[in-house]
């Protein structure tokens, strides 16, 4: 990898990488946090709806005040500095930013900003998952007809799943599985923002002193975000998603190759090129040693007797037939590594992970029994939760994403555990990310269906 010495000899031409973020929050903070130390990048524009509380992050992850009092964007470009304001429609359209880094968390709002970016030659790094698990292939295909790169965001799962991947691949070795870890038990897929501190280890006292999002921790702990993320990488990798949703088999970093294998052979897969998620707790709540809750992984295949000995040489951990072995790391470092897909769209002209087709979709689920006049309340709340499907079995079945169930309103009885469906809810027709989902539901339906 080359990507410093490419940036150092950018900067060296005064040829920096500009950029404009969309969203200063916890996960744009961490990438905030680095931008003062990577060398031939200049960050000209912070755009976010809470102007005061984007310079406190600025503040608080050390920048200096001067560094991001410029009046205008203008201004930044020429000092060198960062325009802090509300108005992401300027910073998309200004002809002095280059890349756009999507840092919202909002999926209905990140659509509107990555296709006007796309309408202004900008380049994406699209940090909201949410987004691309909900029209993603069409965002890649529309970036594409634009001439410009949309990227996944390295430091977050997908894109660094989609690295091992692509490694697994590139090495010539056949992907089995690939996924990330998880702390899982089955009722958490019922827990809400009332509960879920409890299921973290935490008070609600220690969690608001913290500053810490309920909502926000609720879906990564009810398998929303599992699903959204294991949605993205099937989309731009070509694996499959399990038939009835992530079964999240427990095990340790070392026992990986035992559970990501085919059924048929003593494992979890339904099939060669799966999707899955490894729980960090056994069945029965027990923490389990070594584990992979934070990380990423891919099981790869050694097809010849020559290859499976060379794993036994190397003292590879592998499965006891000695045929599939993993390679994995334990962490991800989320916004802090960020700056990996600015540089690699920036200079390579490449993304680190973006859909190649529509594989995969996270479908509303209820979370309770919900009756005609409820309304839904997104992901991480009280009423839905998100789960992993096929694209075919959510196309077939009408499925509703969840990244468009906010704010619906429920028209008639949906039972506990039942994924809902468009006509389920009142949907507002009028969301251009409604309208966009439904293009691509058109755009790729059909070669779903011949597939079928």
């Amino acid at each position: 990898m080359n990507l410093h010495a490419k940036l150092l000899q950018r900067q060296a031409e005064g040829k920096a990488v500009r950029l404009g973020l969309i969203g200063a929050g916890k996960f744009g903070s961490m990438y905030l946090a680095q931008v003062p130390r990577t060398p031939g990048v200049h960050l000209v524009a912070i755009a976010d709806l809470n102007p005061a509380g984007a310079q406190a992050n600025l503040a608080r992850v050390g920048w200096v005040a001067e560094r991001s009092r410029a009046a205008s964007i203008d201004a930044a470009l020429a000092a060198g500095t960062t325009h802090v304001g509300e108005d992401w429609q300027a910073l998309v359209r200004h002809p002095g930013i280059d890349i756009v880094v999507e840092c919202t968390g909002n999926p209905v709002a990140a659509v509107d900003h990555i296709l006007a970016a796309f309408a202004a030659g900008k380049h994406v790094v699209n940090v909201t998952v949410e987004a691309d698990a909900l029209c993603g292939p069409l965002l890649a295909r529309r970036a594409a007809e634009a001439g410009v790169v949309y990227s996944l965001a390295y430091g977050d799962q997908p894109a660094l799943i989609c690295d091992l991947v692509d490694w697994a691949r590139a090495a010539g070795f056949p992907v089995v599985a690939a996924g990330r870890g998880h702390k899982w038990l089955p009722h958490f897929s019922q827990s809400t923002p009332e509960t879920v501190w409890g299921h973290y280890g935490l008070t609600p006292e220690t969690a608001r002193i913290g500053g810490l999002n309920p909502k926000m921790f609720n879906s990564f702990l009810d398998g929303s975000k599992p699903s959204i993320e294991s949605t993205a990488v099937c989309n731009a990798t070509g694996l499959v998603a399990p038939p009835d949703g992530l079964s999240y088999p427990p095990a340790s970093v070392d026992d990986i190759p035992f559970v990501c294998r085919p059924i048929a052979e003593g494992g979890v897969l339904h099939a060669k090129g799966q999707v899955e998620v490894i729980s960090s707790l056994e069945a029965d709540g027990r923490a389990i040693p070594y584990d992979i809750r934070f990380g990423v992984f891919v099981v790869f295949e050694g097809e010849t007797e020559y290859i499976r000995n060379c794993f036994r040489e190397y003292m590879v951990r592998t499965d006891p037939s000695g045929r599939y072995a993993c390679l994995y790391k334990r962490w991800h470092l989320i916004g802090l590594e960020v700056g990996i897909s600015v540089a690699s769209v920036a200079l390579r002209g490449e993304a680190t992970g973006a859909a190649i087709g529509w594989n995969a979709d996270v479908i509303a689920t209820a979370k309770k029994d919900l009756h005609p006049g409820e309304m839904l309340d997104g992901e991480g709340g009280y009423t839905v939760w998100g789960k992993l499907q096929p694209a075919a079995t959510s196309q077939a079945a009408g499925g509703l994403p969840l990244g468009l169930a906010h704010d619906l309103k429920v028209l008639r009885p949906v039972r506990q555990g039942q994924s809902l469906t468009w006509a389920d809810v009142q949907v507002d027709e009028k969301l251009s990310a409604y309208r966009v989902r439904r293009e691509m539901e058109a755009m790729f339906g059909a070669s779903l269906r011949q597939a079928a």
